[in-house]
């Protein structure tokens, strides 16, 4: 049975009425088989109603889930081939943000994304996510590969943001940052982000300054997080959910505003339900943004995303 959210407790009620009822019906001989169908018409048509009004909050929550799809398997599922690179050739081998040469059908590329971990060991491995200096320049390194052999570049963001310990700082955090994001501006070739949970301050940014930038629909895109955003304005967190509307963090609204260039559907009751439906999804999108991206020169790819970023912000 999936884990279910706060707001998703009706949802979760008929789930577990379900799994009862089946318990049920394989001891013994009675057909409860009408009944089960029942509710579950009745669980998918609440969930349906249910992800239809999320609010900015509730999204926040749902791009979170610690069952959602992570960087691994979507390289499992959305590549035909990958070959990891690591290091930053300076420091360490920062195991929050991993990459490597990757295969889509017929086009051969680079991916780049973080990497939460999916259980306690692993997320304290990857540190949840949240890439130290190493790991963006890492991130650069790979980049620079990538345009010197003439590959396109895939990220995947789900962050909550770049790391905020003092080790991080005392390695030059902000600079690293600074100098993906510049990596990102200034590369020749095709550039497509995907932001598939979090999209968190510059550590997703310095990933997401592309050519083309994808966002699941139920993902999340910041500045800050909400929490963050209403401990500085109201000295308390616990006006996240009123900081999360004010902030536009979800698709819908960065669509409008033309942060992002598409919103990628995702199964019903969100990316977690269903793993593989989500990753193939997404890989559709992927190769038509980069068949879109096709045969345009350096320049070009450089000029144009250079006034895309430029743009934004401007009424």
């Amino acid at each position: 049975m999936p884990s279910f959210l706060d707001f998703e407790k009706p949802v979760a009620e008929l789930s577990a009425r379900i799994a009862e009822l089946r318990a049920t019906a394989d001891g013994g001989a009675i057909d409860i088989a009408g009944e089960i169908a029942r509710i579950e018409v009745k669980a998918e048509r609440l969930l349906r109603d249910t992800y239809a009004k999320l609010t900015p909050w509730q999204k926040t929550l749902v791009a979170r889930h610690p069952d959602r799809p992570h960087f691994k398997h979507y390289v499992a599922g959305l590549f035909d081939a990958f070959m990891p690179l690591a290091g930053d050739r300076a420091f360490a081998d920062d195991q929050a943000i991993l990459g490597g040469f990757a295969r889509l059908g017929d086009q051969r590329l680079m991916v780049i994304g973080h990497e939460k971990g999916d259980d306690t060991a692993s997320r304290i491995r990857h540190n949840f996510g949240m890439g130290k200096p190493e790991g963006y320049r890492k991130a650069i390194r790979l980049m620079r590969l990538a345009d010197r052999f003439g590959l396109p570049v895939v990220t995947l963001v789900d962050t909550s943001g770049a790391f905020p310990g003092i080790q991080a700082e005392e390695r030059g955090q902000a600079e690293a940052v600074a100098r993906a994001t510049e990596q990102c501006l200034a590369l020749g070739v095709p550039m497509v982000a995907a932001i598939v949970g979090e999209g968190g301050s510059g550590g997703a940014i310095a990933l997401a300054a592309a050519n083309r930038v994808l966002m699941f629909e139920h993902a999340v895109y910041a500045v800050i997080s909400p929490e963050g955003c209403a401990s500085i304005l109201w000295r308390t967190a616990e006006r996240a959910a009123e900081a999360a509307e004010a902030m536009r963090v979800t698709a819908q609204d960065l669509k409008a505003l033309g942060v992002i260039d598409t919103i990628v559907p995702e199964p019903l009751g969100g990316a977690q339900r269903d793993p593989a439906g989500a990753i193939a999804t997404l890989r559709a999108a992927i190769t038509e943004a980069l068949a879109g991206l096709a045969g345009r020169d350096r320049d070009t790819l450089r000029r144009e995303r250079r006034a895309k970023f430029l743009a934004m912000g401007r009424l």
